[in-house]
């Protein structure tokens, strides 16, 4: 199930499961879906596990114990992430007061820690590659919650990364002993990419999900013309908690600022 094609055209109202974190072929332990809701449209559940919920585009009015919050997202590329972030046991309620799309990820995890929204003020759009290789590798990077702003008790890691039309991702390849979750979207409908798992190199298109297994090296590009957006999911392994990746040597050169490299002189780029 490295490469998840299924949901190509689209996914319907309602929850839609990509990956089960009990699945027997899914070796990353972290459960994926997409729930869309038409506006006015409630849902409500005990979270069994673990649980993310990642505002795609719409508006939501969003409930989890004591905690509520209303969230808004018009564009993937241009805003940043709001999020609700809570503990097994928690139930959580969401009205739609527009037609509203979220990614919803899960892991086994059932300590308790108080649950947590965060907006675009939270998360950053990191401009990672920047002065790097041309820009060639120029991208922006959203952790929304890691070791760094979670507490110890959670397990999950969520963010996102756009790649710029053309450039590259997720570079230098790099990888880490957790295995992870990448879900894609695309400024246009026939946009796509490729995306690298180890020596294997698969075609990415709107709605995919590849699951990346651990320790397998992985860097994305975006066809000319199409920005590439994909939200990413770790799950901390016990005692090895996902901090930094490994890049892989013979390319980690490309991250230092101003590195020499040929480029062709009749390319006018000055």
């Amino acid at each position: 199930m490295s490469h998840i094609t299924a949901h190509r055209r689209g996914f319907p109202a309602g929850y839609t499961a990509v990956t089960r974190a009990a699945d027997a072929d899914n070796t990353t332990g972290i459960g994926f879906g997409v729930l869309r809701l038409a506006a006015g449209e409630s849902w409500s559940v005990a979270a069994e596990r673990e649980t993310a919920w990642l505002l795609m585009s719409g508006s939501v009015q969003v409930r989890a114990a004591d905690l509520e919050a209303a969230l808004s997202r018009g564009s993937l590329f241009d805003e940043s992430a709001s999020c609700l972030h809570v503990a097994a046991g928690t139930r959580i309620a969401l009205h739609a007061g527009a037609a509203c799309e979220l990614t919803v990820y899960d892991c086994a995890n059932t300590r308790a820690f108080a649950p947590r929204v965060f907006r675009p003020a939270d998360v950053p759009n990191e401009h990672r590659g920047k002065g790097q290789v041309r820009d060639r590798s120029l991208r922006f990077v959203r952790t929304i919650f890691d070791t760094r702003n979670s507490p110890p008790e959670a397990e999950l890691v969520l963010g996102e990364v756009v790649t710029f039309p053309g450039g590259w991702s997720s570079y230098p390849p790099h990888h880490h002993p957790q295995s992870e979750i990448y879900h894609y979207r695309f400024t246009a409908p026939q946009g796509y990419g490729h995306a690298e798992l180890g020596d294997a190199v698969v075609k990415v298109r709107e709605y995919d999900t590849v699951c990346i297994p651990a320790g397998h090296d992985h860097a994305q590009c975006a066809a000319p013309g199409y920005g590439m957006y994909y939200a990413w999911v770790i799950r901390h392994l016990p005692g090895r908690p996902y901090t930094v990746p490994e890049f892989a040597p013979e390319h980690a050169w490309t991250m230092q600022r101003d590195a020499p490299f040929w480029w062709p002189a009749e390319s006018g780029d000055d």
